[in-house]
């Protein structure tokens, strides 16, 4: 059948994967660094896609394409859920790799967690990143200060709160102290909570 469906321009694309995360049919995924449509019948043609994407790749075209398949995307999604798990809304998600503006930044909740504290805490998913913008990082491995990164992700987007999960091991204080130094020199009042992980899993704090 011919019907409207989105396309998406490869070369104006820069991976930010924010149209994925906007689209809740799961008709886009991210593969080589690229959103791909991944199949014509979870796409419902109603675009909440376009407005995400700060690149303008994506537009309506009207082709041959299979129809919408409702129950597919729902059975799909619900397999998808019971395998992952997973909370993650967006990537890249290093601290040193995040751009610093993308539309899933504006009102997010932000979490900003040691790389480490996923593996010690099995609960990371539901607990910490449900419904939540997932930074990660390690200031030692990266022998970098994030302050000046995160400094400018906060500033350049809104906001709502922020998130700091660490390891009860010294070198984590690194990655707190970036995040206080950040807000600090934001100039508005942004929530902050930090929660301690221990190295046999347990919520400290």
């Amino acid at each position: 059948m011919i019907r409207k469906i989105i396309q998406i321009n490869e070369e104006k694309c820069n991976g930010c994967g924010a149209c994925a995360k906007a689209c809740h049919e799961g008709a886009i995924g991210m593969s080589g660094g690229k959103a791909r449509l991944l199949r014509d019948d979870y796409c419902d043609g109603l675009g909440d896609c376009l407005p995400a994407c700060p690149a303008g790749a994506i537009t309506f075209v009207e082709r041959e394409a299979a129809a919408y398949d409702e129950k597919a995307v729902q059975k799909n999604l619900q397999k998808k859920n019971t395998r992952t798990g997973s909370h993650l809304e967006q990537w890249p998600c290093q601290i040193k790799l995040a751009p610093v503006s993308a539309p899933y930044f504006d009102g997010a909740k932000l979490l900003i967690a040691a790389d480490c504290s996923a593996y010690a805490y099995a609960g990371m998913h539901n607990d910490f990143m449900r419904g939540k913008i997932t930074l990660i990082g390690c200031p030692k491995l990266d022998g970098t200060d994030y302050s000046e990164k995160l400094t400018q992700i906060m500033q350049a987007n809104n906001i709502q709160n922020v998130t700091v999960v660490r390891m009860e091991v010294p070198c984590c204080g690194g990655l707190e102290s970036a995040v206080k130094k950040a807000l600090q020199s934001v100039g508005r009042n942004i929530p902050c909570e930090v929660i301690t992980i221990s190295i046999d899993g347990r919520i400290l704090n």
